[in-house]
């Protein structure tokens, strides 16, 4: 059995798209898996056992390029794949396997896809969960209601380099002798994701006055945010938290995520790869909601408002209130953070 993923562009989709792969090899053990995705995702892939290669996607997320596609397609017909599973729901998303020669090509319907797939899926929606419309197209049309339910879903679990996490807390000049927290404030979708950074801060004060040092995740587009955070800190306070924003590999961050004990996060991808690193997850939410992509952990409290104009889905602030983030408290967020330490805390004893 070998199988083709077109897997998704977003950091959380690629993390929990591993547990499609993990069904995939409950049902053939010996198969092989190549998964076709953006450079950036490599890291990750690489991570994951299940995965046999991770092939480099050369058109840019939303680019069309035809040609690129149909030269890439030809290129993999040397694979002879059996069959293809399509995550993305584009048109353009399923081009390569057909170009590809592959004989069966699921995925779920989306936007002109008949004829590109010829296991097409009729309404994603028929399940709740992202990660339940993943791992459901391993299965076919007449059994996937009845066997996959996010009960029976095996949990993201990527592998951790200690190797890796060693020198990276080392270079970065981290204790490995004190507790370490992640916070996570940004959110590349957008402001309606990012709880505020005052907020924050106060999180951090108060962890650092609890004897954790502090770590502070997120790409070059989030460094605004961590620098606010972190300057916002008296001198003493600072000697314990570590702006990593942008100056770690996205494989850096995820040994240094497993490194913490809890990590505070915004709805984004790098919740979900903290949750499957094994770190307490305290998933702050905004204008999305944890019924759709929840981080897929045990040793999760999920915090929100319940005002009534969220979830709403969108970017910004359609009101231009952001009230379902500035109206949810510190201590609300903090008294999350304890009922999750307690109850770990409970389970290990």
């Amino acid at each position: 059995m070998k199988t083709l993923i077109i897997g998704p562009s977003w950091v959380g989709d690629m993390v929990m798209s591993q547990s499609l792969y993990k069904r995939l090899k409950d049902h053939h053990p010996d198969a092989l898996i190549d998964v076709l995705a953006p450079a950036w995702c490599k890291p990750i892939l690489e991570r994951m056992p299940e995965v046999n290669r991770a092939i480099e996607m050369p058109v840019g997320h939303g680019q069309f390029s035809l040609s690129e596609r149909w030269n890439l397609g030809r290129s993999l017909r040397e694979e002879h794949y059996d069959h293809a599973y399509v995550l993305p729901n584009s048109a353009k998303s399923a081009l390569i396997p057909l170009f590809a020669n592959i004989p069966k090509r699921t995925g779920w319907k989306g936007e002109f896809r008949f004829g590109l797939l010829n296991d097409l899926r009729p309404d994603r929606k028929v399940f709740q969960y992202m990660v339940e419309r993943y791992v459901a197209l391993a299965h076919s049309k007449k059994t996937m209601l009845s066997e996959v339910n996010i009960q029976s879903v095996s949990n993201p679990s990527l592998e951790v380099d200690k190797g890796n996490q060693t020198a990276c807390l080392q270079r970065f000049g981290i204790s490995s002798q004190s507790p370490l927290v992640g916070l996570c404030p940004g959110a590349e979708f957008g402001p309606a994701k990012r709880w505020p950074d005052g907020h924050y801060t106060t999180i951090a004060k108060q962890l650092i006055e609890e004897g954790n040092q502090i770590c502070l995740f997120g790409g070059p587009k989030d460094k605004p945010v961590t620098n606010s955070i972190r300057n916002a800190l008296s001198d003493s306070q600072k000697s314990m938290c570590f702006d990593l924003a942008g100056e770690t590999a996205l494989v850096d961050a995820v040994d240094l995520l497993a490194a913490c004990h809890t990590v505070f996060s915004n709805d984004s991808g790098l919740m979900h790869v903290a949750a499957a690193v094994g770190a307490n997850i305290v998933a702050i939410y905004g204008s999305s909601s944890p019924k759709y992509t929840p981080p897929l952990s045990h040793c999760v409290k999920m915090v929100n408002t319940d005002i009534d104009c969220r979830p709403c889905f969108k970017r910004e602030c359609p009101l231009g209130h952001l009230n379902c983030l500035n109206d949810l408290a510190p201590q609300q967020v903090m008294a999350a953070y304890k009922e999750l330490n307690l109850s770990a805390q409970s389970e290990k004893q």
